[in-house]
């Protein structure tokens, strides 16, 4: 649409303020663009905000919509959410203050939410969770690199596969009280949507994202850097049970199918001592194939341990 047939009508630091305005003027018939200042930068490249965006519509309906968009002043400002304060304490969880607060809003928006605005102005954090994934990856991958020069390929991928796991995306994200803050639709919201770990970790990739396009890549370094820093220790010391994730058997069942190896099934093996006092012994297979073996006093306890025995073994072998 940009070009001599085309009109800016507004303009603005915030894609959340370009969408909702773009929505509604979509529903009164107003076909209308977004565009940027400047491109974006390629990642890794550090980028030190988003720059300007433009609402962009044909030249012959600009005045229409630059007459909407007057009537439609007080409409978009109830539909943004004040940032600044109902977002400060997220901010504070994060240790990380926002420039434009429209990204931290679009990171925490689930597609639940996006789908209940009639206007269609309000983005879900999808492709910002696609951006994260990626930001996350590198540099937990550089960390790897850096840290681990003994470590062969295999290592450091595997060592990475565990780290960026739902499982341990979504530790992380509860330890930063994500779910708590989460823009969620009424239905999502009544299913429990705040305590369902896959969301929670979705969230928290979108998040780094958000920082990465806010900050830069150096903000999202240190962030995740803060964020990580126990778990990359505990993988270096190969002890797992010092933090790297809590649900063992969550984060075994997804490092072997993300390595084609199956499903794991577990086998209890043994009991020992007297019935009040009773020791479970279990043990992890994957394709046939033993993987490690853990004793608890109970069976779920024992099976959490093979499993744990089994990452640290398939990690660090």
């Amino acid at each position: 649409m940009a070009g001599s047939g085309s009109t800016v009508v507004f303009r603005t630091q915030s894609a959340i303020e370009a969408n909702v305005v773009t929505g509604l003027l979509k529903t009164r018939g107003i076909s209308a663009v977004i565009t940027y200042g400047a491109p974006q930068a390629i990642f890794p490249l550090t980028v030190s905000s988003m720059g300007e965006v433009y609402v962009t519509v044909w030249s012959e309906e600009a005045d229409q919509a630059s007459q909407l968009i007057g009537e439609f002043s007080d409409e978009v400002s109830a539909r943004l959410i004040s940032i600044p304060d109902e977002f400060s304490s997220v901010e504070k969880a994060l240790g990380y203050r926002f420039s434009d607060h429209g990204l931290l809003e679009h990171a925490l928006t689930h597609r639940s939410r996006a789908h209940e605005d009639a206007s269609g102005g309000v983005d879900d954090n999808e492709s910002l969770e696609f951006l994260g994934d990626a930001v996350l990856g590198f540099v937990i991958s550089d960390r790897l690199f850096h840290e681990c020069p003994d470590w062969d390929e295999g290592q450091k991928s595997k060592a990475r596969s565990l780290l960026v796991s739902t499982s341990a995306l979504a530790a992380v994200g509860e330890q930063l009280g994500l779910g708590e803050h989460l823009l969620l639709g009424r239905g999502e919201e009544k299913t429990g949507g705040r305590q369902k770990r896959s969301l929670i970790a979705d969230t928290f990739e979108a998040v780094v994202a958000a920082i990465y396009l806010d900050g830069g890549i150096e903000a999202a370094d240190r962030f995740i850097e803060v964020c990580f820093r126990d778990r990359l220790e505990a993988v270096r010391s190969g002890g797992l049970s010092s933090g790297l994730t809590e649900d063992h058997k969550s984060a075994l069942q997804e490092w072997l199918q993300a390595h084609g190896k199956g499903l794991p099934r577990y086998e209890l093996v043994g009991t020992t001592g007297p019935p009040h006092s009773r020791m479970f012994q279990s043990k992890v297979w994957a394709n046939e194939k033993s993987l490690g073996s853990g004793e608890g006093r109970t069976k779920k306890e024992s099976e959490q341990q093979a499993a744990e025995a089994a990452l640290q073994a398939l990690v660090l072998r």
